[in-house]
């Protein structure tokens, strides 16, 4: 089979001639440390070989317990935040009917995801929505105390057990969690829910290759032994003894740095032409913006659905500021056909298109926009996927994955971590009295009193 490829001839032209190749003994340096485990961050390599180490046994049970979740739900709801639901979401998205929520589907239940966020209307609009369903629960958290997801599982825990009844609910409602400790473990051990585990060398943004994502995307009915065969295809092709010029998660990494070091573009815009492929971008933000944006440096991940969003932020991608480039995700064939039709009036003046494929159209936009952006100062870099299907977003998985972890290390920070992340935790647990935050609270308060 191929693989998914990269083009980066439309980016390197504004770098200075040969700073790719010169980038490669920090890229290569970069990628033994991943691989020697020498790198910050070093107890958190689980994913790096993860693909090629997951066994057939393994996915056997995912997939058993997944089964039973689609013969005993019409809805399975994925309680979740950041790492924890977004690589899930992203497979199922990009692979499943755009109005799968319209139809009804008899072999596999609807996927919702909840805990990802505060909304009252939201949760209140969730609950309603189950209230006459047969719904089963997957709880995505690795210490059960994160606010968003916790609340979430509370109430829909609750409701499970009211509608179900608590043995049945047992059936239903599925924990991926820490292996030993935790408020999620303590009440999957307690309830005597199934359980699989988030190992503790994987961090969130890396874990969709985990019973995090393969849970999930296994209940939508979507085939995950040829997700991890394609991400394990790709690690193979992406190995530290592969030669520069053909490693491409090398290449994009070296390119990527050689435009934010030497071209001075401080934001990278992922780009699809492909509706299916919205949630794709939100995991891959996630993914580098956690991973670099730390110590004051880092690229600013940002995304925009084509052609839908060049009537909103072309005009700014086009003529504004010269920090952007972007990186394109092209799919080569599309799963179904459509031809443009003939119209008698053609008052549209669309009858030149009649007889071709709407791919045809998407794809000319697509190479016209490029070359607009392209003689507009933006850099563009495409990545090219054979089709849409599991095995090639296996590959785009891990080729960004491995991608970002030479990335982070070739611009020095620790890809691992996210310091970050906690500031806003302290400061709302302040604000909300908890237990164990007094201090903060005081200090907190006086400095709002004293603001205004």
């Amino acid at each position: 089979m191929k693989n998914i490829s990269l083009d980066i001839s439309k980016a390197a032209q504004f770098l200075s001639n040969g700073a790719v190749k010169a980038l490669e003994p920090q890229v290569k340096a970069a990628q033994e440390s991943l691989e020697n485990g020498t790198c910050p961050g070093n107890d958190f390599l689980g994913w790096l070989h993860l693909p090629s180490s997951i066994t057939p046994e393994f996915l056997a049970d995912i997939q058993a317990t997944a089964q039973v979740m689609r013969e005993n739900c019409d809805a399975v709801v994925v309680a979740g935040i950041g790492g924890s639901y977004l690589g899930a979401r992203a497979v199922i998205e990009a692979l499943g009917n755009s109005f799968a929520w319209l139809i009804q589907d008899q072999k596999n239940p609807i996927i919702l995801f909840a805990g990802n966020n505060i909304g009252e209307d939201y949760l209140s609009e969730l609950t309603e929505y189950l209230k006459d369903k047969k719904f089963g629960v997957i709880n995505i958290s690795k210490s059960g105390t994160t606010t968003e997801t916790a609340l979430t599982f509370r109430l829909l825990k609750k409701q499970c057990e009211a509608q179900r009844g608590k043995e049945e609910a047992k059936k239903v409602i599925v924990a991926v969690t820490d292996a030993k400790r935790g408020a999620a473990r303590t009440c999957a051990d307690k309830e005597g829910y199934k359980s699989f585990i988030i190992p503790d060398n994987v961090g969130g943004r890396f874990s969709v290759l985990t019973p995090v994502g393969l849970l999930p995307i296994a209940c939508a009915g979507f085939d995950i032994c040829q997700l991890v065969k394609g991400a394990a295809d790709m690690e193979a092709a992406c190995g530290k003894d592969v030669a520069f010029e053909d490693n491409p998660a090398a290449i994009y990494a070296a390119v990527r740095n050689g435009l934010y070091g030497e071209a001075g573009k401080k934001i990278e815009i992922m780009v699809n032409y492909q509706p299916k492929l919205h949630f794709i971008s939100e995991w891959w933000k996630q993914l580098y913006g956690e991973s670099e944006g730390k110590d004051g440096k880092g690229i600013f991940p940002a995304s925009c659905d084509f052609t839908t969003d060049l009537h909103s932020m072309g005009q700014w991608i086009q003529a504004g500021e010269r920090s952007i480039f972007e990186t394109v995700i092209s799919i080569e064939q599309p799963n179904r056909k459509l031809l443009f039709p003939e119209d008698e009036e053609n008052l549209d003046g669309l009858n030149f298109l009649a007889g071709k494929r709407v791919d045809e159209v998407n794809k000319m936009a697509e190479l016209g926009t490029r070359l607009a952006h392209v003689d507009g100062g933006v850099p563009n870099i495409r990545i090219s996927v054979p089709e849409l299907n599991e095995y090639y977003i296996g590959q785009l998985i891990y080729f960004f994955e491995i991608a970002c972890g030479i990335s982070g290390n070739v611009l020095g920070v620790n890809p691992f971590n996210q310091p970050g992340v906690e500031a806003y935790k302290k400061n709302m647990f302040a604000l909300l009295d908890k237990p164990g935050y007094e201090a903060d609270s005081k200090a907190i308060k006086e400095r709002l009193a004293k603001e205004g």
